[in-house]
């Protein structure tokens, strides 16, 4: 099954570009850029990656982004991903960056960008991966520093296809930010929002009619409203579910314990995607084959996990038709 898993065409829809940064580099940085860490060794970076909830995550993820300085540096980041994409055979990918982490720190928008942009244009170049930019807004964060984020960004529109909703989720509704994504749906952007990750379903109602979002990233507390399941269900709302980063943060205590299966059984459009793989035990094909083996997937419910990942893409018609041509040609014997 790990090679046929390994074969499949795939898409990756949830991705924080900040998320992938390996201890490795994160010390190859910190000595480039001159930038002290808490830590001595790849080693102690890797046992503090024992999270339990969040929170936890959250202290370690910034602290490590402080080491991305220069242009090259997020060019960096992002080409060792694109490098993963090829990998793990992923034809496209949608990534998110969070650049309220950076620029509250004193780096310009334009540096963080520009160095992403310019990696996603070579992976297409050389590799013919596509891509689409996120920007996601800080929810522990006030709105007004969301919008002043997003006057920010204007400059450059024309390489964010989409704005997003990441951070602490407790007592940072989605109703917070409402001002801010009414704006970008008038300007043309897609809308997702981290939603119903450790938060209750209440949190993903939001998110849907407050915000008016075309994707929920996690979504995975939907299962505990009957009514919100029929919902998704019938408005074929994808979910961006992040096996791994679930179990990690305790959402799960194990992968046995993971919904994405009954979702799955259920017609929810659920996908499967790494969060943010350098944290969480692994990279897109790893969160298959832990979801393969934990829950006893087969040929045919993996197949229709990657062509949910095509389906709630935000590629052009016409390319999602091609892959579905491919993904519809694979014997399943």
């Amino acid at each position: 099954m790990t090679e046929f898993i390994k074969a499949l065409p795939k898409t990756e829809l949830h991705i924080h570009i900040e998320g992938s940064l390996e201890p490795g580099m994160m010390f190859e940085l910190a000595k480039k850029n001159k930038i002290e860490i808490p830590y001595k060794t790849v080693e102690e970076v890797k046992a503090a990656y024992e999270f339990s909830n969040l929170q936890d995550f959250l202290d370690i993820y910034y602290a490590g982004a402080k080491v991305l300085i220069t242009q090259e540096d997020f060019y960096d980041l992002t080409w060792a991903y694109i490098l993963k994409c090829r990998e793990d055979n992923i034809v496209h990918t949608e990534i998110f960056f969070d650049p309220q982490t950076h620029t509250e720190r004193g780096i310009a928008f334009e540096t963080v960008i520009l160095g992403i942009k310019k990696a996603l244009d070579n992976a297409q170049k050389e590799f013919d991966i596509s891509s689409k930019i996120i920007m996601c807004f800080l929810r522990h964060l006030s709105q007004e520093s969301a919008i002043e984020t997003y006057e920010e960004s204007l400059p450059f529109h024309e390489y964010i296809d989409g704005v997003g909703l990441d951070s602490s989720e407790l007592n940072n509704p989605p109703s917070k930010f409402q001002d801010v994504f009414k704006r970008a749906k008038e300007d043309g952007l897609r809308l997702v929002a981290h939603a119903g990750e450790e938060a209750d379903v209440s949190y993903i109602y939001e998110a849907l009619d407050i915000l008016e979002v075309e994707r929920i990233d996690h979504g995975v507390q939907a299962i505990h409203s009957n009514e919100l399941m029929q919902r998704l269900k019938e408005e074929q709302i994808p979910l961006t579910v992040c096996p791994h980063s679930n179990v990690s943060l305790k959402v799960f205590s194990s992968m046995e314990k993971h919904n994405l299966k009954t979702m799955l059984g259920e017609g929810i459009l659920v996908t499967i995607n790494s969060d943010d793989p350098a944290y969480f035990n692994g990279y897109l094909n790893d969160n298959f084959y832990s979801i393969y083996q934990s829950l006893n997937l087969s040929k045919k419910e993996i197949l229709q996990l990657v062509r949910n990942s095509f389906e709630a893409s935000f590629m052009s018609n016409s390319q999602k038709e091609s892959y579905f041509k491919e993904l519809d040609a694979i014997d399943l014997n």
